[in-house]
């Protein structure tokens, strides 16, 4: 019983016991009490939606069901029986297979996928995901009332596994519009539609679970749901109660590869912006900053005086934009187009946003001051990896020392050559880690070559303990190291204390 139930019962037993006047005021009382009681409770069941029913009648004819057929080529060692050698049948079945001169080959089979998709547009625009249609010879659109249509490929783009298709039919088609991912709230109702496991129509219904989840993808921003979610889901739309698509179903997290309640689906935001370029130019075009780059810990935060935990530390500067602009290997990024960015994931997804020849504004901290450069930004090409050019070599071998947990030597011509290093890479060569030291806890191991010690580059032992010692000098609790792994360069914050 509640507070406000115990009071009201209070009162009833005070009324029935009250002279006839007061016994009539408080009847009156618990009149209004009950009529409070009576507005508040229809209030809060209006939280919960009674029925989905007109939200899945509103929605239902702009998704599709979407199959796809492959030709599989089959290879005649594929499908000869494997016999040992003097079996009985051995040379009944070469014969058997090699008929005709060995011109019989089996036939092509058809493999054939399912998947999800909804209309965006009454032209006949379908948005999908792109592992639903990977590789397809032929896809066809079954709609909610039975009708089916083949439809054409637009175009992909694999970094966020999005697919836009084209069907064109005798009639305007019912389509969904999109809605604002940004401004889910978790808690939100949501509503999942498609076709899982390839039972057709189906529609289940969640809450927003978690935003900002990230899987693999560099642009990776979905929404968490524990809406049910099953293989043949892919593609189809997450719904809010307004009817508007707030993201596309991906994947699930799962030990048995059924619902656990645990699905995700890309944001709107970033659907919304692949779809338009695939629309215009049936690629994706995103911005290229031209940097490698890393998050900002505790400790590399501290050993470059910085303020606080933020920004995106630059590991190495490309021959492009940023190089072009000034920026700098050990400029930690603050803000980008007007905009403070949090981490490197925020970064790489607002640079691909901002399109490509813009001219933006990009604030980094430096020799602990803030500087604002300006960036016209390329066009990203996935594969674009080009090194920086190193400083000049140094050619004098130098015998190994232990410092900070770390037994290092100069790097020789001869190790460089053998490590298949660029000839303009200087620095030093672990040749082992300490145990329990802090330098194994970050992960340098032996074969790593530093290259930057305290933002500045060192090509012998004495290099690096000037560094530390200026680091001891400045009151730092830590050393910033430039580490070069398998080639690809990385900041190390090592303790000193």
């Amino acid at each position: 019983m509640t507070h406000l139930q115990e009071s009201t019962a209070r009162a009833a037993a005070v009324a029935r016991s009250a002279p006839g006047r007061v016994a009539l005021q408080w009847l009156n009382f618990l009149g209004l009490v009950a009529l409070v009681l009576a507005m508040a409770l229809p209030l809060q069941a209006q939280d919960r939606p009674v029925s989905f029913a007109d939200l899945a009648d509103q929605v239902s004819p702009a998704v599709v069901n979407i199959t796809t057929s492959t030709t599989v080529s089959t290879n005649l060692d594929q499908t000869m029986p494997q016999l040992p050698e003097g079996a009985p049948f051995e040379d009944f079945f070469n014969d058997f297979f090699n008929r005709d001169g060995g011109r019989s080959q089996p036939r092509p089979r058809q493999s054939q996928a399912l998947g999800s998709g909804f209309v965006i547009s009454a032209d006949g625009f379908i948005v999908t995901k792109n592992h639903v249609i990977e590789g397809a010879d032929e896809i066809e659109v079954e709609f909610f009332d039975g009708t089916r249509l083949d439809a054409e490929l637009v175009g992909t783009d694999s970094a966020t596994d999005i697919a836009l298709l084209k069907v064109e039919g005798d009639r305007e088609l019912p389509f969904v519009p999109f809605g604002d991912s940004e401004a889910a709230r978790v808690g939100d109702w949501v509503l999942a539609v498609g076709n899982p496991l390839g039972q057709g129509f189906s529609v289940s219904a969640g809450i927003i679970s978690a935003r900002g989840r990230a899987l693999q993808g560099n642009y990776d921003d979905f929404i968490q749901t524990d809406a049910a979610i099953n293989r043949g889901n892919s593609g189809g739309p997450l719904f809010n109660m307004s009817g508007e698509v707030i993201g596309v179903n991906t994947a699930i997290l799962s030990p048995n590869g059924g619902s656990i309640g645990i699905g995700f689906a890309m944001s709107s935001h970033v659907v919304e912006r692949v779809i338009y370029q695939l629309r215009e130019y049936g690629e994706t075009r995103r911005g290229w900053l031209g940097v490698r780059i890393q998050d900002v810990t505790a400790d590399v935060a501290d050993a470059l005086g910085l303020p606080a935990v933020e920004g995106a530390l630059v590991t190495e500067v490309m021959d492009g934009p940023s190089r072009a602009a000034g920026v700098e290997s050990g400029d930690v990024i603050l803000s980008f187009d007007g905009g403070e960015v949090a981490d490197t994931r925020d970064l790489v997804r607002r640079v691909a946003d901002a399109g490509v020849g813009r001219e933006v504004d990009v604030v980094v901290f430096r020799d602990g001051e803030q500087q604002t450069l300006q960036v016209t930004l390329g066009l990203r090409e996935e594969e674009r990896l080009v090194p920086a050019a190193g400083s000049n070599q140094s050619e004098e071998p130098e015998a190994g020392s232990q410092i900070l947990g770390l037994d290092v030597v100069a790097l020789s011509p001869e190790m460089r050559n053998d490590m298949g290093l660029d000839a303009g890479v200087n620095g030093l060569v672990v040749r082992a880690v300490e145990p329990g030291s802090d330098a194994e806890a970050k992960g340098l191991r032996a074969g790593d070559v530093i290259t930057e010690a305290g933002q500045a580059p060192v090509s012998s032992v004495d290099d690096l303990r000037a560094a530390l010692d200026s680091a001891r000098d400045a009151g730092r609790r830590t050393l910033l190291l430039m580490v070069r792994s398998g080639g690809d360069p990385r900041f190390v914050a090592l303790s000193i204390e």
